[in-house]
């Protein structure tokens, strides 16, 4: 079997990483791939070795030649399926291509975020199946109207083993600056407003007067950069929020923390998670989006409803206060990645999908 991968994003954030990991599970299971990039994306360089790469100009919603682009390859190429990791037009223009070309074609859909039912009916008319990261995704669909014997749940999945480590949390705070005793939180997510870190600053207002000495560390990047840096020297917040940016040692450095904090408004499902789960890092995670397929409440973290900034501090207040409970949250989360969320399970999902839909194309 051969199978074209289409990823628009530049970065090697979770989805992306995602695409990787699906991409090395097919290719030990014999499955020839392709991946279809920007040119200078991050994922480029680590997929070469399990994938060939192509890298094209990938503009967005409005670049139509994006479709004779990928059209072309496939032509070329002749892959059995084209799967579409992402949106930024390589969902739709990936779908036309697809079509164009006469190939199966899967999309995964990462977000929660809602489509008008008359875009569902006409844009997913080009995909012969959908794959959606968690079960919230695939009920927003279902609620637009999409076909329930089109859509399919598999989870994302991490790979824990660079998480399971016996993490030095006194070292990991000298290294900053710290005493071995400072409270630390964490959030790892884009800089981007879904994102909810608003929220987070907010809530600090209720928090630090109860543990004067926490400190937030911020580790991401994006457009909201300047607006959070300002928003925190405008809150007083300077010396107890640190902005990180984006760090690629992040297995070594996560279960440092004591808790991750994860106000986001709509989330797909959240990589970040797993990964705090499999350090053993407990979560304060909204009740939106696929976040409580992740984060069990009372088990591995605790839920709150999105935007609710006196919940998100009496939660950050609760772990703070109780280590026990801390260490009782970071044991199961570690528990519940291994069992649920493993990447050979997210691999034979993706699989069983391709083979379904090209026996339906009479093509196996």
């Amino acid at each position: 079997m051969k199978v074209l991968h289409v990823e628009s994003g530049r970065h090697l954030y979770g989805g992306a990483k995602q695409v990787l990991y699906i991409m090395e599970g097919l290719a030990r299971r014999g499955v020839t791939n392709l991946l279809a990039c920007p040119p200078g994306a991050h994922i480029a360089a680590p997929a070469r070795a399990c994938a060939q790469v192509f890298e094209l100009p990938m503009k967005g919603d409005a670049d139509l030649g994006l479709a004779l682009r990928l059209k072309r390859l496939i032509e070329v190429e002749r892959p059995d399926l084209v799967h579409l990791h992402s949106r930024r037009g390589a969902d739709l223009w990936g779908g036309v291509a697809a079509r164009l070309a006469g190939v199966p074609c899967v999309l995964s859909r990462r977000v929660d975020n809602p489509e008008a039912r008359w875009v569902v009916g006409l844009k997913y008319r080009l995909y012969d199946h959908v794959i959606t990261i968690s079960e919230g995704i695939r009920q927003v669909l279902l609620s637009e109207g999409l076909a329930a014997d089109k859509v399919s749940c598999v989870r994302s999945a991490v790979d824990a083993a660079p998480y399971l480590r016996d993490y030095d949390k006194a070292g990991f705070r000298a290294s900053l600056g710290l005493p071995a005793g400072t409270p630390l939180a964490g959030m790892v997510a884009q800089l981007i407003p879904r994102k909810g870190h608003r929220y987070l600053l907010a809530a600090l207002q209720n928090v630090l007067p109860r543990h004067p000495a926490l400190q937030v560390l911020v580790f991401g990047r994006g457009p909201l950069e300047a607006e959070l840096r300002q928003a925190i020297a405008d809150q007083g917040l300077a010396g107890n929020v640190r902005l990180m940016g984006f760090v690629d040692n992040l297995p070594e450095i996560l279960g440092g923390l004591d808790l991750l904090v994860h106000p986001a408004d709509m989330e797909g499902l959240g990589v970040s998670l797993l990964q705090a789960s499999a350090a053993r890092v407990p979560i304060i995670a909204s009740r939106a989006g696929g976040m409580p397929e992740a984060v069990r409440d009372g088990v591995n973290g605790l839920l709150i409803a999105p935007g609710d900034v006196t919940a998100l501090a009496a939660a950050m207040n609760r772990l703070l206060d109780d280590a026990a409970l801390r260490t009782r949250m970071g044991e199961a989360g570690r528990a519940l990645v291994l069992d649920e969320f493993s990447v050979e399970a997210m691999c034979e999902g993706n699989l069983a999908i391709y083979r379904k839909v090209l026996q339906g194309r009479g093509k196996t």
